[in-house]
């Protein structure tokens, strides 16, 4: 029986070798991209799924609210980690996470040649200052050392396998502990333990931990501001793990308790104020509202997304692989009546055409899996850290392959099956196989399916087009500042002598290439901020805020070319004394002309201070969100941030001499610190890497459905052809010109294509609306754009019908005819 069904179905498909290559073609692009989003969602999705007890684990993050306006932040002030531990019940844990301030140098001391050398390993990244009740949350397997009294102690620090094999490469684990490691030149701690490595993905990265004791002992007590409850900082953060049957909401009542209790202005109306809020676990990967210290985070609306691309997709594979079954079924309608005649019943052809198609989607399933591994490297951008194709190690590869190869068999092979088995053998047998009814009504679903590609194709193609647009215009906009020919970079935070950075600073200034050089804080835009309460000393009311501070040296606002408005720039000076602040600052303040604002006093960390100037607007973060209210100052002493304004040039050449120079400089006063800079334009496009990226997945995904949709598209020409091919030869002898011809083929599928696009664009419509509102300055919404992709998917349909009408419409008719 299975001899017979194998050697069946391998003639169908050598019988009809372009229907099977498109078929085969069609469904591997589907499966593939199944495939390859499968792998990606199942990574993100398996994050933070080792914690012991992880549904008790929370992060303690903040919501506030200043004037109305809403904030998050996932960092905490630091004094709460032991109100939490003296204070709170119905907590089994209390973790608090202190990332290491800054770049992080670790010196140890290795033995060469009789004596002892340090070895220095600099910006070491993923270390923290927690507590014993750290290893609680996580199943560490110890090699050394004990997780009860391992970090019980200041300047103790366990180390993961691998940190210790990169400070220690020669030594046995239990040689390491006792082994002593300098920070910073700061503190110097005692290794008292090795964990081995996780090796999964989870939030808790970190591989080196330093006791949090060792924070009291040190000046970090004061730069962690240990004792502050009305300011925090975004290294600090505090996890809980609940007793068993806690309720979650009277554990937050009783932070915001304590939070009240040290800090009596934490809550002062419903539109000012501060609040805990319990964040579950699984929510951390995904929430971009607090965003932790280095924390990488998936998009779930982005996994959603590529879901319904990899499912569109394979609509799309199994549309084809319908249309062309149907289409093609008058070539086995004999076989059929015979198969009738010598005994088949419905059930077993049902069960040979959905074998067929089983086979088919196995063979797609194959090559998917095959180039996987390409897949995988060539759309590298996309594929998040860590995730590898290791199909020994993942056998759910194979699992959701042959899954998937039974659903796409069932969704493409059903119909079809039930239309050739459903022949009547007498009718086959007499050539009467087709009745006009059952032929226009599957011509009728043909078409339905037909426009339903092109409906998924349209949608693409307006989307790309849409977000796209949406990309140059933020990158393209006028941000409130010049973004061009401007780097930047940072001296050491452990540098305490400001001649260095004064020295350095006039070494830039003459350098050739040079146009103008200042020293203050981050660019006008970046990742990075500063927030501080300021309020008007001229209310009535408390009308204190949180207002983004930002410095810099005179020379600042002309670098980036920003302009002021009204007054004058601050004068320089190595403390804070006078303010300019931004047009939204002064509106929100009440001043409806900029020039009114001058000489009113803010006050700010008990001092009240004059507004000297009043500046224009600028995005200091991307278009996403608006425009806050915004105040510079001038604070020489406690900048470390450098700006240069490079010479304008045809080519970069001298860019590269110029920036050496800057190098030279730099190296001739911090000779062991790596120099490292940026281009200002480069940190803007990387606010737009999520965008840039969702716009390259629509474009592939956009060429793809095109893709199968023509692959589709002209086998059914070729259908149409084959069975229309004496109706054209007639026409030809009676006079139709070739133009007729294409035109008389065309016409039933550029109306199709039409079709789809009345549907299409509509939806994509809503889609893009929706998408542009999390941006506060978009690009308008053109009907020309619908109009243009529209008009560009009409002549790929064109451009594909072509290929077969032409050939058809210029081939000799006589030859044909003399077959009849």
């Amino acid at each position: 029986m299975f001899n017979n069904f194998f050697k069946t179905a391998f003639r169908v498909f050598a019988r009809n070798k372009a229907f099977t290559a498109i078929n085969i073609l069609g469904l591997s692009i589907g499966v593939s991209a199944a495939l390859i989003i499968f792998l990606i969602v199942q990574f993100e999705l398996g994050y933070d799924k080792i914690e012991t007890n992880a549904d008790r684990i929370y992060r303690v993050v903040m919501d506030m609210k200043f004037n109305g306006n809403e904030g998050h932040s996932a960092a905490v002030p630091a004094p709460l980690s032991a109100a939490i531990q003296n204070e709170a019940t119905g907590v089994e844990a209390v973790v608090p996470l202190m990332q290491f301030q800054g770049d992080a140098t670790a010196k140890v001391s290795v033995v060469k040649a009789g004596s002892a050398q340090p070895a220095v390993f600099k910006k070491q990244p993923d270390i923290v200052f927690t507590n014993p009740q750290y290893f609680s949350l996580l199943p560490f397997k110890w090699l050394a050392g004990s997780p009860e009294s391992s970090l019980k102690d200041p300047f103790h620090v366990v180390l993961a396998e691998s940190r210790a094999k990169q400070y220690f490469p020669s030594a046995n684990i239990n040689d390491i502990i006792g082994k002593q490691i300098k920070y910073n030149d700061d503190f110097t701690a005692t290794v008292t333990g090795i964990v081995k490595d996780l090796n999964a993905r989870t939030s808790f990265n970190a591989v080196e931990f330093i006791s949090f004791a060792t924070i009291a002992q040190t000046h970090m007590q004061d730069d962690f501001m240990m004792n502050v409850w009305n300011d925090w900082m975004a290294y600090s953060s505090v996890y809980i793990k609940l007793a068993a049957g806690t309720d979650i909401s009277s554990s937050e009542k009783q932070l915001n308790d304590i939070f009240n209790k040290y800090n009596k202005n934490a809550y002062k109306d419903d539109l000012n104020y501060q609040r805990f809020h319990l964040e579950s676990l699984n929510d951390i990967h995904f929430n971009a509202l607090y965003a932790g210290f280095n924390q990488r985070l998936a998009h779930k609306p982005t996994l959603y997304g590529l879901l319904a691309v990899a499912a569109f997709l394979l609509i799309l594979a199994c549309i084809n692989f319908i249309n062309l079954t149907t289409a093609n079924a008058a070539s086995r309608a004999k076989e059929i009546g015979i198969r009738k005649t010598m005994g088949s019943s419905k059930k077993q052809l049902i069960f040979q055409f959905l074998g067929e198609t089983f086979l088919l989607t196995i063979t797609a399933g194959i090559i998917s899996f095959c180039l996987a591994p390409v897949l995988l490297k060539l759309f590298a951008d996309f594929i998040p850290p860590g995730l590898k194709f290791q199909p020994l190690r993942q056998p759910y590869i194979f699992l959701f392959l042959l899954l998937l190869a039974v659903v796409v068999s069932f969704l493409s092979g059903l119909y079809p099956a039930f239309i050739l088995s459903g022949y009547k053998p007498v009718r086959v047998l007499k050539n009467q196989s087709f009745s006009f009814s059952n032929e226009t009504r599957h011509a009728w679903i043909r078409k339905v399916l037909t426009v339903s590609q092109f409906v998924i194709a349209q949608f693409f193609i307006i989307a790309t087009v849409m977000v796209s647009r949406q990309i140059n215009y933020s990158l393209n906009a006028d941000m409130g500042f010049r973004k061009d020919a401007v780097i930047s970079f940072n001296v050491p935070r452990t540098d305490s002598a400001a001649d260095h950075r004064a020295v350095l600073l006039n070494e830039i200034k003459h350098i050739a290439g040079v146009q103008i050089a200042s020293m203050g804080f981050l660019t006008p835009a970046d990742k990075g901020a500063a927030f501080t309460s300021i309020s008007y000393a001229g209310a009535t009311n408390d009308n204190k805020e949180s207002v983004q501070l930002r410095w810099g040296d005179t020379n600042y606002l002309k670098l980036f070319n920003i302009k002021i408005l009204a007054g004058r720039n601050v004068q320089q000076s190595d403390t804070i004394k006078e303010f300019l602040i931004n047009e939204t600052y002064a509106k929100s303040l009440g001043f409806k002309h900029p020039e009114n604002a001058l000489g009113k006093l803010l006050d700010f960390n008990g001092r009240r201070l004059p507004i000297v100037g009043v500046m224009h607007d600028f995005n200091e973060q991307s278009f996403h969100a608006e425009v806050g209210p915004l105040v510079f100052s001038s604070l020489g002493s406690g900048s470390y941030f450098f700006h240069v304004l490079l010479q304008p040039q045809a080519a970069g050449a001298s860019w590269q001499n110029t920036i050496a120079q800057i190098q030279k400089s730099y190296h001739r006063l911090y000779p062991e610190e790596d120099f490292s800079y940026k281009f200002l334009d480069e940190t803007i496009a990387k606010f737009y890497e999520t965008e840039q990226r969702t716009a390259s997945l629509l474009g592939w995904a956009t060429g793809l459905s095109v893709f199968i949709s023509c692959l589709g598209l002209l086998g059914l020409v070729m259908y149409t052809i084959n069975t229309r091919t004496k109706e054209i030869d007639i026409r030809k002898i009676l006079g139709a010109t070739v133009t007729n011809i294409i035109s008389i083929l065309s016409k039933d599928f550029v109306q199709l294509v039409l079709v789809a696009f009345v549907i299409a664009a509509p939806v994509a419509w809503w889609a893009i609306y929706k998408w542009l509102e999390d941006f506060a300055y978009r690009t308008a919404i053109s009907w020309w754009i619908f109009a243009l992709c529209g008009f560009g998917m009409l002549m790929i349909a064109l451009i594909t019908l072509s290929v077969q009408t032409i050939k058809a419409a210029i081939a000799n008719p006589v030859k044909s005819l003399r077959t009849e």
